[in-house]
């Protein structure tokens, strides 16, 4: 439109030109075939008038971000050129008349229509420039009401044009509904409030300078109404006079209302709204509020406070698939196409302001009905949330300002969700540690809090978790005939899981090693330790994750027979001093896990072994966290350690035998933390065994 409208405007001007020069009656005149019929006149100056302004119209707004101090003195500057070029071009009249008298009017309607052309250029300006300060930050309703002020005052100018000016008192009525509505649209001009002291001084001025050089139009075409080489038609004149009375006006109501600062009210008012925007956004982590409550509260404030049309919330998740949180009066489609027009130019992940969206690459063809976009990102100094994204219908529709509210919104919207986030993990910790801490209660209560006491041996526990709650255990029980069951294992991972399969284990040990009263034998009546493993196996087969297993060893000592036998699932080798041989000796026996294979061949892989045991022996059982313990270097305590120690202590009480392995073992590893459960059983049979009978 604009390449077809400006060459029209120029046409229609050259139009006027000549039919201006047409009615001069001078050698001009006889070369246009004049004089040219008044109608021609009149209707090249409404095309003339119509094409500028409407061709300042589609021009992008003047008002870049809040430099309201430099639309003015552009104002000031360009059309106050054109107010002294009009007066240098009478003057210049005047002087060729003074020096060269003639009654041609070729020159002097020259100069009119040349001047006459700078005058609409710059109401023209002066006009579009003006709107810009008005509908600045202004309401929808504004908006729509200064659309109308436009079609209102252009008909009015237009009809006083063609000379049609309809009949007393109606015609002041409508010059005086326009005059007020003017005034009524004229105080709204929030931008004043957003001046400082020097700025609003500077406005001052240059608004004077304005009035000044429409006041020197004003004289001129006064002047010249009374000079009788005047070839205008009387409605043109008449025209100009009104629309020179309208613009002063209104450039005058701007003078006063910038002087007296009157629409602060509402701009304090948007501050306000500003603060208790960030007030609640901050008060939402307060009240343990969810993420989509701040991402809606966070819309809905960033809406009210730059009076946004359309606006959505885009947030990234771990697929890198963006996906809308919030959105307020916007099409999906429009969602999705700004995004990946701004993907495509990689201006998604920053700061983003356009205030000319129709005159922009690649948002042009997209059609938009929005003028203006602003892109905020969500992000923290660790990580990128998403944006919210804001448009509006107007063109120069942001400003920095609006730049710099949406960085503290934004700011404030990322501290509550980290806070939020934080908050439900301290939680979730919480949660965990109470479930831990009555976890690590149970278990406790699983292990044998008094260790057997007989004349035939001693036996010396040592049991410590590497968390809250781990996966080692053992356990006792006297069977009938002074027999003695030991049971240690170790189940695979720690924690609640752990804790849970443990307390499975000991309810197993217990409800099989009972008394079988249909047994024929006095052997049957209670199951081999190879048995045990099978059954055990079998009541876990179920039990069991698929990745969970369990190592055990099941010793049943017989002190009458002085013997014992017992069967290895997995579980480490048991450690023996033979005090005959005075030897110290790992039992290398072969045995599987428990829940490895969950079927009928499992018992296929268990032995049982048996052991004539003397006194003095002693039986060192253990879990890996034992012999797995590392130093600073990384080397493990291992098997062969553990063998010397008790090759240097043999001789010692079950308890002392302990405590140097203890002993030795923290020597080793100090400083290291523990990265696995340890437990330690020592079992030393006494020098002198009691008899058989008692």
């Amino acid at each position: 439109m604009q390449s077809t409208l400006y060459p029209l405007t120029i046409f229609s001007w050259v139009l006027l030109l000549l039919s201006t020069l047409s009615n001069t009656q001078g050698q001009a005149a006889s070369w246009l075939g004049g004089p040219w019929p008044e109608w021609v006149t009149l209707v090249t100056q409404a095309a003339f008038a119509a094409g500028m302004f409407m061709h300042q119209r589609e021009l992008p707004e003047p008002l870049r971000g809040n430099d309201f101090v430099g639309l003015l003195r552009r104002l000031v500057l360009g059309p106050g050129l054109l107010a002294t070029l009009c007066v240098g071009l009478h003057l210049l009249e005047r002087v060729i008349q003074y020096q060269l008298p003639t009654n041609d009017r070729t020159l002097f309607a020259l100069i009119y229509t040349i001047n006459l052309g700078l005058f609409v250029f710059f109401l023209a300006k002066t006009n579009y420039s003006w709107r810009s300060l008005v509908l600045f930050r202004s309401s929808t309703r504004i908006q729509r009401e200064w659309v109308w002020f436009e079609i209102l005052l252009g008909a009015t100018l237009l009809f006083r044009l063609f000379d049609w000016v309809p009949p007393h008192p109606i015609d002041y009525i409508v010059i005086g509904t326009l005059g007020a509505f003017g005034v009524y649209l004229s105080g709204n001009q929030q931008w004043v409030a957003y001046l400082n002291r020097r700025q609003k001084w500077e406005a001052v001025l240059l608004q004077v300078a304005m009035l000044l050089s429409m006041a020197v139009f004003v004289s001129y075409f006064l002047r010249i109404a009374q000079d009788p080489k005047l070839v205008a038609p009387a409605p043109q004149h008449a025209f100009l006079l009104l629309t020179v009375f309208f613009s002063t006006f209104y450039a005058l109501m701007g003078l006063l209302v910038t002087l007296f600062n009157l629409p602060t009210a509402g701009v304090f008012e948007q501050k306000r709204e500003e603060i208790l925007s960030l007030q609640r956004l901050t008060q939402l982590i307060q009240k343990g509020q969810s993420e989509d409550e701040i991402h809606r509260m966070l819309l809905d404030s960033a809406v009210q406070t730059v009076d946004a049309d359309a606006a959505w919330i885009m947030l990234d998740n771990e697929e890198q698939r963006p996906q809308v949180a919030q959105s307020f009066q916007i099409a999906p489609e429009q969602m999705a196409q700004v995004y990946a027009l701004l993907q495509e130019y990689n201006l998604h992940l920053i700061e983003y302001l356009n205030n000319d969206l129709p005159n922009s690459n690649g948002f042009r063809s997209l059609a938009l009905p929005y003028g203006s976009l602003i892109v905020m990102p969500l992000r923290s100094a660790k990580r990128r949330y998403g944006a919210i994204y804001m448009l509006k219908k107007g063109r120069q529709g942001f400003d920095r300002e609006n730049l710099s509210i949406l960085q503290t919104f934004a700011s404030q919207t990322v501290l509550s969700i980290e806070n939020l986030r934080l908050m439900n993990v301290s939680l979730e910790n919480q949660r965990v540690q109470e479930e831990l801490k009555i976890a690590s209660l149970v278990q406790d209560s699983l292990i044998p809090k008094n260790l057997p006491i007989d004349s035939w041996f001693a036996i010396s526990s040592y049991a410590e978790s590497a968390k809250e709650v781990g996966g080692d255990f053992y356990d006792f029980l006297h069977l009938p005939g002074r027999r003695l069951a030991i049971l240690i294992g170790d189940v695979s991972g720690k924690g609640v899981t752990a804790a849970f399969h443990v307390a499975q284990m000991k309810g197993i040990f217990h409800a099989l090693m009972q008394e079988n009263p249909l047994a024929r034998s006095e052997r049957d009546k209670f199951p081999l330790p190879s048995k045990f493993m099978a059954q055990a196996n079998h009541a876990l087969a179920r039990c069991l994750e698929k990745s969970a297993f369990i190592t055990a060893s099941l010793y049943i000592i017989d002190y009458e027979n002085g013997g014992f036998m017992f069967a290895r699932a997995g579980h480490c080798h048991t450690l023996y001093y033979h005090s005959i041989k005075e030897e110290v000796s790992y039992f290398q026996t072969a045995g599987l896990g428990l829940g490895i294979i969950r079927n009928e061949s499992y018992e296929k892989h268990i032995k049982n072994q048996f052991y004539d045991y003397n006194p003095g022996d002693v039986m060192v059982i253990y879990t890996d966290g034992i012999v797995e313990a590392r130093n600073a270097a990384q080397d493990e305590y291992g098997e062969e350690r553990l063998q010397q120690m008790l090759e240097q202590t043999y001789f010692l009480d079950a308890d002392a035998i302990k405590e140097q392995i203890l002993t030795d073992l923290a020597e080793f590893s100090h400083g290291q933390p523990m990265h696995d459960d340890q437990t330690l059983l020592v079992v030393k049979f006494k020098a002198a065994q009691p008899g058989s009978h008692n």
